[in-house]
């Protein structure tokens, strides 16, 4: 919805990094990127605070929250979903979640492709990918093999895959290719989130995004009996 001058501070820590960016007026006037393989939760607020500082915007002006829902560290994720949830109940403001998939589009063009395969590297040479049309995503993501994408991945005519593999998951399709990687977190998920902004509408809670179940096993011990 880009020229309605919303003021929008956004975040993500679910890599190996803390991100963040002010969207004032429809301009990024400040963005932080600090690369750490920890302690996000304790950088957080502060950059957030050095943010809006450099942006000349206070928390009060805040029109929306914008935060990276994942794919991504499962600590990290809840980092900066469980912030935003917090400062969008203090601020009475919305928290508009922004996945990966979503931030690896064009945030010039966020509605104009009518058909659209985003594509992340998954663990064990696997993708995730996630199927978009005018920006509207038309299924869950899930995680595929990409040197032998199914055949229901397929979408209508004019189709590009953009992002991890791309060339190898278009080959079968012969859709489009687009190359490209995640990067400038902040104002991509700043700008997505401002496009999400629904005038009227209440946005559901962002929460974090998993497309597939944590790695970690179940204890298959009985836990210990309490006695009163």
């Amino acid at each position: 919805m880009g020229g309605l001058g919303h003021d929008i501070l956004a975040f993500d820590t679910s890599a190996a990094h803390c991100a963040a960016a002010v969207l004032k007026d429809d301009a990024i006037c400040a963005e932080y990127f600090d690369i750490m393989e920890r302690g996000q939760a304790e950088r957080l607020m502060p950059i957030l605070e050095e943010a809006l500082a450099e942006a000349k915007v206070s928390w009060r002006d805040l029109d929306a929250i914008g935060v990276g829902v994942g794919p991504g560290s499962f600590t990290g994720v809840r980092i900066a979903v469980s912030a935003a949830r917090g400062l969008a109940l203090a601020l009475g403001i919305p928290a508009i979640g922004v996945s990966n998939f979503e931030i690896m589009r064009d945030p010039l063009g966020l509605g104009a492709n009518p058909a659209e395969i985003v594509s992340l590297p998954a663990p064990r040479d696997q993708a995730y990918v996630q199927q978009f049309r005018y920006g509207v995503p038309q299924s869950p993501p899930r995680v595929i093999n990409p040197s032998d994408p199914p055949a229901d991945l397929e979408l209508p005519a004019n189709m590009t895959v953009r992002g991890y593999r791309a060339m190898d998951i278009a080959r079968p399709f012969h859709a489009s290719v687009e190359e490209s990687a995640i990067e400038g977190n902040g104002r991509r998920i700043a700008r997505v989130a401002e496009w999400k902004l629904k005038p009227g509408d209440t946005p559901e809670r962002p929460v974090p995004l998993y497309v597939r179940p944590a790695d970690a096993a179940v204890p298959r011990e009985k836990p210990p009996q309490i006695l009163a």
